[in-house]
C-alpha cells in the first residue's frame, strides 16, 4: 500500500468488514451496541465491539458513557466520520443505478442531511 496515498488511506479505514454499515447506522443519529447489533444482521458482538474501538482510534466514532445504573453507552459519529456520509451517499445511488440494490435504499434515504 502506498502510505501517501489519499485513496489507499481511505480505503484501508473503510474497507474494514461492517465499517461502511455502522457509518450508515449512525448517520441517523446516537445509537446503542444493542441497536447497532440489531440493524446489523449477521454482525457478531465480538465483532461489533471491535469495529467499534477500531472507528474510535480514527476518530470517526465517538463513545458517550452516562453515569447511570445500569450504566448507558451510545456511540456517535465525530465531524471525521460524518465526513464519510458522501462516499455512502455514492455507494447508495451507483448500487440504486448499476446493481439494482433497492432494498438498503428504499429503507435508509440519504443520510447527509439537507
Amino acid at each position: 500500500m502506498d502510505e501517501t496515498c489519499p485513496v489507499c488511506a481511505t480505503a484501508e479505514i473503510v474497507c474494514g468488514k461492517w465499517t461502511l454499515l455502522l457509518v450508515r447506522d449512525l448517520a441517523e443519529g446516537r445509537s446503542r451496541f444493542c441497536e447497532l447489533e440489531r440493524s446489523l444482521a449477521g454482525i457478531s458482538p465480538r465483532t461489533l465491539s471491535l469495529r467499534l474501538r477500531a472507528l474510535e482510534e480514527e476518530g470517526i466514532v465517538e463513545r458517550h458513557t452516562y453515569p447511570e445504573v445500569p450504566p448507558r453507552v451510545e456511540y456517535a459519529l465525530t465531524p471525521k466520520g460524518e465526513a464519510l456520509l458522501p462516499i455512502i451517499d455514492s455507494m447508495r445511488a451507483y448500487g440504486a443505478e448499476w446493481l439494482q440494490a433497492g432494498d438498503c435504499a428504499d429503507a435508509r434515504q440519504t443520510v447527509v442531511a439537507a
